[in-house]
Parts: structure tokens; sequence; C-alpha cells
């Protein structure tokens, strides 16, 4: 028997998008049917939407036998982050900076298990973020920064190495690195990311954070 679509399944679908797997153009009768949009979580449904979707850290899927390992949001106690921050567009940062702190403390993170590392660029983030992966005193990393396009061919080189070096960091030091770095066009892209009408990235980054330390401490150490 298939299992019963989702909650969100209904809400999804109602909204209007160039995306939706219905055809506006058939003749034949809509039936129902889950579409699925990239997950980007909204200030306002940080807390109610996050905490039911990522409440246990085990999931038995129905009629499946098998379990679903995942990290969770409520279990947060003992979990250590380094936080790399890049000094670069300060004024972006900044409030990257402070959305991830406030979704730390919202998820009952303690303050003295969280170590802010400042760096002056997003290039530089990655080397210390390998560093504090390998130094055994953290669950996670998470990597803040801004890079927004200018006149030249450096936004692709720091972009790029920013993405790959973050990775190769977590490969490396076998602990999640979260990329919290923005990559954009201009500033205003920026800021509607670090606050504005787009949420914050970087509450965002830390509830990923969070998520994946549980996974790691609790299911694959």
């Amino acid at each position: 028997m298939a299992a019963a679509a989702p909650a969100t399944t209904s809400s999804a679908a109602a909204r209007p998008s160039s995306s939706s797997s219905f055809s506006r153009q058939s003749d034949a009768p809509l039936r129902a049917a889950t579409v699925s949009f990239p997950y980007s979580p909204r200030p306002a449904a940080l807390a109610a939407g996050a905490r039911a979707s990522r409440v246990s850290p085990v999931v038995v899927a129905a009629g499946g036998g098998h379990q679903r390992l995942m990290g969770s949001l409520t279990n947060t106690q003992g979990l250590r982050f380094g936080v790399v921050v890049a000094r670069f567009n300060e004024i972006v940062t900044n409030l990257l900076l402070q959305g991830a702190l406030e979704t730390f403390e919202r998820y009952s993170v303690k303050k003295e298990n969280i170590t802010v590392v400042s760096v002056p660029g997003s290039f530089e983030i990655p080397v210390a973020a390998q560093k504090l992966g390998k130094s055994g005193k953290f669950d996670a990393i998470l990597c803040i920064g801004a890079v927004i396009r200018g006149d030249t061919t450096h936004y692709d080189a720091v972009a790029n190495s920013a993405a790959s070096g973050v990775l190769s960091a977590g490969m490396s030091a076998e602990i999640p690195c979260i990329f919290g770095v923005l990559t954009c066009d201009d500033m205003d892209q920026a800021l509607n990311r670090a606050g504005g009408k787009a949420g914050n990235k970087g509450a965002e980054a830390a509830l990923t954070a969070i998520e994946m330390a549980s996974l790691f401490q609790h299911h694959l150490a």
C-alpha cells in the first residue's frame, strides 16, 4: 500500500509554480501528487518546521522494514561547534554570524560550546575549518562568508576555492563542515540572504550544522 502523502504536499501543490508536475493543458482530471521544492526554510518556520521534521534521530520507514538514520535538532546536549567567519564583506557576514548564533541559542547549544574564529576572507576559511576539525574539539564546523561578483574573474576563483575547500576540509577532518558562504551577484542579493526577504542563510546553515553533528555523534561515530 502506498504511504500517505506528507502533510506539506497540499500546501506546496496549491502554490503556483512553473515547475509543478500538474499540466494545465490536459483535460484529464487532476490527481494528487507530491511536488518537491528545494529545502529553504524561512525564519518564521524554523522552529516549527524543523522540529516537526527532525525531532526523532531514528525514523523507521513504514512498511519498508529498514531504518532511516537522521540527526536531531532537540538533542543538542554536549554538541560543540566551531564557526569560521570571514571579515571581508563584514556588513553581510556579521548578519550571517548573528543569525547562526541566535539559532544555536534557540536550539539550546551552550555558548561555551561555540568557538568563533575570524579570518580575513572566504578564501582563508577552508584551512581554518580543517585545522579546527582535526583538533578533535568539535562535532561540526560552520563556515560563513560572502563572495560578491565584481568586474573581474576574481569572484569565480574565490567562490570555487571556498566551496571545494570547505568540502575538502570536512572530508579530511571527517566531521561535517557546513558551507555557509554566500555567492551573490551584488550586495542587495547578499543582504537579502543575510536577514532580508530571503531569510538568513547563516541561521539555516546553523540548523544544518546541528543536524549533521547529531547524526555523526549518535549514528555515524
